[in-house]
């Protein structure tokens, strides 16, 4: 398992993105769950390890009663535990402080990984009732423990001596970064401020648990109702038929339904030939939580940020971006303000030229159908840019999918590349329990044919189920544990009704990028629990990912996967060459698109707390700020709106700059990898051992550096996606 303390902050952070909706039955599941405490304690799954491979979680004797009690008892016992520490006779030590912190809270452990882990892809009403109830009291449980006076004079003593204790370098920097998280969590502060602390992290939690809540709601309140077939022309037969089946599921029969992802750009309208239902599902998606019907999140936007500026002004820090990004990579909001103020006249340029090679194909077009043209709008860049795809590179997306089997793509092209750059092996079981049926569970070996890990992968979008793609560690390695990792990996791919799962290119470049994460978390060789994996910056955790990325089109693997379905055949090679050569394609809305949500999110958190605006206040902040920042272009709207920018409100507050900084990173260790021969034995195992497996256990740029043997420069990443300094 993890670090308790670490992985409760996850918890109560990342993990609280993307439930759905309704309080009501908190109080049901209170009055039953309490009840049955005593009655099932041996049953209880979490009560004990679980004795499945590798600590594989039960998921077939894991009921949702089981939460509450689970919670209750981890945090009964975890709360002995501590008080065991805090008031031991005996002199601070790296053992009976420091390893006794790693190894308590065992049932919270495990309760909370699993709890917090299907809340995002099995959600009911039940879980949220549960969600909405314990996020309070987790969190309150956190400050117990990290606000303890006596426990932080131990660890504070520790802390003072560390470099005399006798220990190696990780021993070293495990009491520093305990230290470093009782100090950021207030255990400092006078007694008047801790209790403040602690009624801000109690609302703090309760809000992310309402806003994530709201979020899903509303992109199942807000999917899109379509009367007739001939509407859907451009739309495949499959999903055209899983849109009359999403539609009979809510009794709609004879009806369609279009579903949103939580993105504002809808993928479907890179396909629909009608535009006015392509303007449909624009302004459903844009309005999604501000259209003030029960759902509408303004309100907790306004009092998160105005929490989180209270938080970082008890801290000491002007703002909350200074205090969120003081202990990330960048240190500072100057550093990235800096790196995304780089990036963005550029990137905006060329969206602008973009924009200019569509509105002369949108003319192009209505005048060969004898039509008047119109001005290029935000719902038509997605399908004009397809149509100037064919035009300039002779061919569409549409093409590549028949060659893109989902399965296929995960065995013979994922796998494949990693098993020829690190030389592990995978084979699938069907014999664990799984929480959906979809579920596919794998072994993984190391090249002597030892486990190295379990791997699974939930692929398809569900009602229940958040946005998005993510990866999340049920079991984490760590030698005090001896424990080895049991990974996951989540996409959002649309279920056809029948017939074969075809991808996207944006599918199949997003299935290597999960895994880019699932092996961070294989990879992690680390001594204690709370280094363990991707327990590293998070602008620095999408760094391992988006290399991984790089293998989704290099030439030996794409040739192993990219076959037809039906006939087994090749793609030909004059299309592997289009897909190649359209990588800097449209690089300037994509870089446009995240920029205007980064640099939003900056925004919000670099206000003090009197300058956050009130509920009626959000959506003028964010457009004065878009404006502010060159980034309002209305063709180009950002990837996020705030209203849904659920990453914002959980665990990438104020750092969702993450991932174009990892991006960096990435770039320069793609140029790293070319320069040394591409994908090789010899190149991996130098990736997994100077970086995958360190997990968080030394310092993330020393980790970089180590590998790439220099400071990370930012001109690969100009490179890669086509952008020209000059333009800034």
């Amino acid at each position: 398992m993890k670090s308790s303390l670490s992985l409760l902050a996850l918890a109560l952070t990342g993990f609280l993105a993307g439930c759905a909706g309704g309080t009501d039955a908190n109080k049901d599941a209170e009055s039953s769950a309490q009840p049955q405490a005593a009655a099932t304690d041996s049953a209880n799954p979490f009560f004990a390890e679980s004795p499945l491979p590798l600590h594989f979680p039960q998921f077939d004797k894991i009921e949702d009663s089981d939460y509450a009690p689970a919670f209750d008892r981890g945090m009964a016992d975890q709360l002995k535990e501590i008080e065991a520490i805090a008031s031991n006779a005996d002199a601070p030590t790296f053992d009976n402080t420091i390893i006794a912190l790693e190894k308590s809270g065992q049932i919270l452990d495990r309760a909370t990984t699993v709890f917090f882990s299907l809340s995002g892809v099995e959600n009911n009403d039940i879980k949220k009732a549960i969600q909405s109830e314990y996020a309070p009291k987790l969190a309150a449980h956190r400050d117990a423990i990290m606000l303890d006076p006596k426990l932080f004079a131990r660890v504070q003593k520790l802390y003072d001596e560390r470099n005399d204790l006798g220990l190696d370098a990780q021993g070293v920097r495990l009491v520093e970064r305990y230290h470093d998280d009782f100090v950021r969590a207030g255990a400092q502060l006078s007694d008047a401020d801790k209790t403040r602390m602690k009624e801000i992290n109690g609302e703090l939690a309760k809000l992310g648990a309402d806003f994530s809540q709201n979020v899903l709601a509303e992109v199942n309140d807000s999917a899109m109702v379509v009367d007739s077939k001939d509407e859907l022309s451009g739309l495949t037969d499959a999903q055209i038929e899983a849109a009359a089946t999403a539609a009979k599921s809510r009794g709609l029969d004879g009806k369609y339904v279009i579903a949103l992802v939580n993105t504002t750009n809808q993928p479907v309208i890179a396909q629909l030939d009608n535009r006015a239902l392509r303007q449909r599902i624009h302004e459903a998606s844009v309005a999604r939580g501000s259209r003030g019907n029960q759902y509408d999140t303004t309100a907790i936007v306004s009092k998160v940020m105005a929490l989180r500026a209270e938080k970082a002004k008890l801290m000491g820090y002007p703002d909350y971006a200074s205090y969120g990004l003081a202990n990330q990579t960048a240190k500072t909001p100057e550093a990235v303000n800096a790196m995304l103020g780089k990036l963005a006249p550029p990137a905006v340029a060329n969206a602008k030229r973009e924009a200019a090679d569509l509105q002369a194909m949108i003319d192009k077009t209505q005048k060969a159908k004898g039509e008047p043209t119109f001005q290029l709008a935000a719902w038509d860049w997605s399908y004009y840019t397809e149509k100037v795809r064919a035009d300039k590179y002779a061919f569409d997306e549409s093409q590549l999918k028949p060659y893109f089997e989902m399965k296929n793509v995960l065995e013979n092209g994922v796998f494949h590349a990693a098993n020829q750059e690190y030389g592990i092996s995978f084979k699938q079981r069907t014999d664990l329990p799984v929480y959906n049926p979809d579920v596919l569970v794998y072994d993984v070996f190391n090249e002597d044919g030892s486990q190295l890990a379990i791997f699974l992968l939930d692929p398809y979008a569900r009602s229940s189920k958040r946005g998005g793609a993510w990866m999340n560690s049920y079991v984490s390695q760590s030698d005090l544990t001896g424990y080895l990792p049991v990974v996951a990996n989540h996409l959002n791919i649309t279920k056809p009704a029948s017939g074969p799962t075809l991808m996207t290119w944006d599918e199949v470049t997003t299935m290597f990028h999960e895994f880019g994460h699932a092996l961070h978390g294989m990879f992690s060789n680390v001594k204690y629990p709370y280094f363990s994996g991707t327990s590293v910056p998070r602008d620095f955790v999408e760094f391992p990912s988006q290399v991984n990325e790089m293998w989704a089109d290099w030439p030996s693997i794409l040739a192993n996967y990219a076959k037809h379905h039906e006939t087994g055949a090749p793609m030909p090679k004059e299309l592997l060459d289009k897909v190649l050569a359209t990588s800097k394609f449209n690089q300037g809305f994509a870089t446009t698109e995240y920029l205007g949500a980064a640099m939003l999110d900056q925004n919000w958190h670099q206000v003090g707390i009197d300058k956050v605006p009130a509920a009626d206040g959000v959506m003028a902040f964010e457009a004065a700020a878009l404006k502010a920042d060159g980034t309002d272009f209305a063709p180009v709207p950002p990837r996020y709106r705030t209203p849904y920018f659920s990453h914002i409100m959980s665990g990438y507050s104020a750092g969702y700059y993450a991932y174009i900084w990892s991006e960096v990173l990435d770039a320069n260790t793609v140029e790293w990898f070319k320069q040394h021969g591409g994908l090789t034995r010899e190149n991996g195992d130098r990736f997994r051992k100077l970086l995958l497996s360190q997990g968080g256990s030394k310092d993330a740029m020393e980790l970089f550096n180590d590998f790439a043997g220099h400071a990370p420069r930012i001109e690969p990443l100009l490179e890669r996606r086509g952008l020209d300094a000059s333009d800034g």
